[in-house]
C-alpha cells in the first residue's frame, strides 16, 4: 500500500514538474524567472508593471502554453480512463477509446461541417473563425453521441462482447467510408482543413472554451470512479459476476456510456488523439502490478496526464516551426513504451 501511495505521489509531482516545463519550453525562449514573475503577477500589484514590460511573453504563456498544458492534462487523463474502461468491458488488451467507432462518429460530424457545408452553403463553417470552431465542436459531439446511442441500442439486442465489438468496428468502417466520399466531393482546401483537424492538437482550446472543457472533464472523471466495483466484478467473467448479483447488461452499458462521453468531449475539443487510451492502461498495470480498479483508475488518469504532457513538450520543442501533430508524437512516444511493457511482462511470465 505504501508503494502504491508513493507511485501515485510521484506521478502527481511529475505532472507539476512537466506543467512547469511546458511553460518554459517552446519556439520562443522565456527565462524561468520571468515565467514565475508573470504567473505570480496575476495575483499581485506587479500586474500593471509587467503588462508594459513583458506583454508578448504574458500572451504566450496565458494564451498558448498554459491552456495547452492544462488541456493536455485533462485530455490525457480522460482518454486513458476511457481506454481502461474499454479494455475491462471487452477483456481485450487491444481495445481503446475508438474501438466502438465513437471517435469515427466525431470525425463524421466534423466532416459534414468542414467538407459539406461549403458545398451546400457556399462558405465552409471551418473558415468562420470562432463560429466555425464552435460548429465543429458541436458537430463532433453530435456525431459521437449518435454513434454511442446506436451502440447502446445494439447492446440491448446482442449478448456477447465480441459481437458488440465487431459491430462497433463495422460502424467505424462505415463512418470512414462516408468521410472518404465527402473528401472526394469537397474542395482541396476543405480537405486540408479536415486532415489538419484529424491530426489532433491540444492548442485548439483557449479562453472560455478551455474553462468549459476542463469543467466538463472534472465532472466526468470523478464519476468514473463510481464504476470501480462493477469493473472489478466484470474481470471475473460474466457468469461469476452475475452470481455475485451484478447486472451484466446494465453495468456494461454504464461503462460504455462513461467511456463514450469522455471520448466525445475530448475529440470535440482536441480532435482524435490516438494511442494514449490504448497504451496508458498497460503502463499503469505494469507500474502498479495490480488489476484492482480502485488503484488502476486514478493511476491510469495520472499516467495519461503525464504522457500527454510529455507529448505536448516534444511537439513544441524549440527548432520546430509551429508544432508537430500530436498523433505523430503520441505514437512515437507510446509505441516504444508499450512494447517495453509487453516485453517485460512476457519475460516475467517465462521466468515464472
Amino acid at each position: 500500500m505504501k508503494r502504491t501511495a508513493l507511485y501515485l505521489l510521484l506521478l502527481a509531482v511529475s505532472i507539476v514538474i512537466l506543467l512547469i516545463v511546458n511553460l518554459l519550453l517552446g519556439s520562443v525562449k522565456i527565462p524561468a524567472a520571468n515565467v514565475c514573475r508573470i504567473l505570480f503577477s496575476q495575483l499581485s500589484t506587479l500586474n500593471s508593471q509587467l503588462s508594459t514590460e513583458n506583454e508578448i511573453w504574458r500572451n504566450i504563456i496565458f494564451s498558448s502554453r498554459l491552456p495547452q498544458a492544462l488541456t493536455a492534462i485533462v485530455a490525457g487523463a480522460g482518454l486513458a480512463v476511457s481506454g481502461l474502461q474499454m479494455q475491462t468491458v471487452f477483456r481485450n488488451p487491444l481495445a481503446g477509446p475508438s474501438v466502438l467507432g465513437i471517435s469515427n462518429g466525431s470525425a463524421l460530424g466534423v466532416a459534414f461541417v468542414v467538407l459539406l457545408s461549403g458545398k451546400l452553403g457556399g462558405v465552409a463553417l471551418s473558415r468562420l473563425g470562432y463560429l466555425g470552431d464552435a460548429a465543429m465542436s458541436v458537430a463532433a459531439i453530435i456525431g459521437a453521441m449518435s454513434v454511442m446511442l446506436l451502440i447502446l441500442w445494439v447492446s440491448q439486442k446482442v449478448r456477447g462482447n465480441v459481437t458488440l465489438l465487431i459491430i462497433g468496428v463495422m460502424i467505424g468502417y462505415l463512418a470512414n467510408a462516408i468521410i472518404g466520399v465527402l473528401k472526394f466531393l469537397a474542395p482541396e482546401e476543405d480537405v486540408k482543413s479536415f486532415v489538419v483537424w484529424g491530426l489532433g492538437s491540444f492548442s485548439r482550446v483557449s479562453g472560455d472554451e478551455m474553462m468549459l472543457f476542463i469543467g466538463l472533464m472534472c465532472v466526468l472523471l470523478p464519476l468514473t470512479y463510481l464504476l470501480v466495483k462493477p469493473m472489478n466484478l466484470l474481470l471475473l467473467g460474466d457468469r461469476y459476476a452475475a452470481n455475485l448479483g451484478l447486472n451484466i447488461r446494465r453495468s456494461r452499458m454504464l461503462v460504455i456510456v462513461s467511456s463514450g462521453m469522455l471520448v466525445a468531449i475530448v475529440t470535440a475539443y482536441c480532435g482524435p488523439i490516438m494511442f494514449i487510451g490504448l497504451a496508458v492502461p498497460h503502463l499503469a498495470r505494469a507500474l502498479f502490478r495490480t488489476s484492482d480498479h480502485r488503484i488502476l483508475m486514478p493511476a491510469t488518469a495520472l499516467c495519461g496526464s503525464v504522457l500527454a504532457l510529455v507529448c505536448n513538450i516534444i511537439a513544441r520543442m524549440p527548432g520546430f516551426e509551429g508544432a508537430l501533430p500530436v498523433n505523430s508524437v503520441t505514437a512515437l512516444v507510446g509505441a516504444p513504451v508499450i512494447a517495453m511493457v509487453l516485453f517485460h511482462k512476457r519475460k516475467d511470465d517465462i521466468e515464472e
